[in-house]
């Protein structure tokens, strides 16, 4: 992984608590933990990128008392996904930036669905249909605004990747 795609993960993961826990914005404020993993994902290993997500999920586990575990098994298997996308799709296209993000927000939201218990567990066409619909679509705007911003390439062999 580059110095800058650390360095953006870092900082998107610190905002991303800045947000959700310092300001308390909540369901207005993106998944930038997320955004941050599917990031990092790109240019790492399975391994490392499962490692990151579990990391992630774990930090963002820490605030949740009746499903801890979830978001874990969730960004970890999200992170194992979006790492195996670079062996089967290279470029730089637009079409595959917002697909990218877009699934795979809406992947770690079904994920997360299932790990939660039962009792826990909203009904699946408000869950993820609507809900994780808007969001994984928050997400992949938010997420190509950062690229496009931070001059960040999706392929791997890229400038920022190297």
């Amino acid at each position: 992984m580059s110095p800058l795609v650390l360095l953006i993960s870092v900082g998107l993961v610190a905002l991303h608590f800045t947000l959700h826990v310092g300001f308390s914005i909540g369901l207005a404020a993106p998944d930038l933990l997320t955004i941050a993993l599917l990031v990092a994902a790109r240019g790492t290993s399975m391994t490392g990128a499962a490692v990151i997500g579990t990391v992630l999920g774990l930090l963002e586990d820490a605030l949740s008392v009746l499903s801890f575990g979830a978001n874990a098994v969730a960004l970890a298997v999200t992170g194992v996904v979006a790492s195996r996308t670079r062996d089967l799709f290279v470029g730089d296209s637009l079409l595959f930036g917002v697909s990218y993000l877009f699934l795979g927000k809406w992947l770690r939201d079904l994920v997360h669905w299932l790990a939660v218990g039962g009792e826990l567990r909203e009904p699946f066409v408000e869950a993820m249909l609507l809900r994780s619909g808007f969001a994984s679509v928050y997400v992949a705007l938010v997420g190509l605004g950062l690229l496009w911003a931070t001059g960040l390439s999706w392929d791997p062999a890229g400038r920022a990747y190297r």
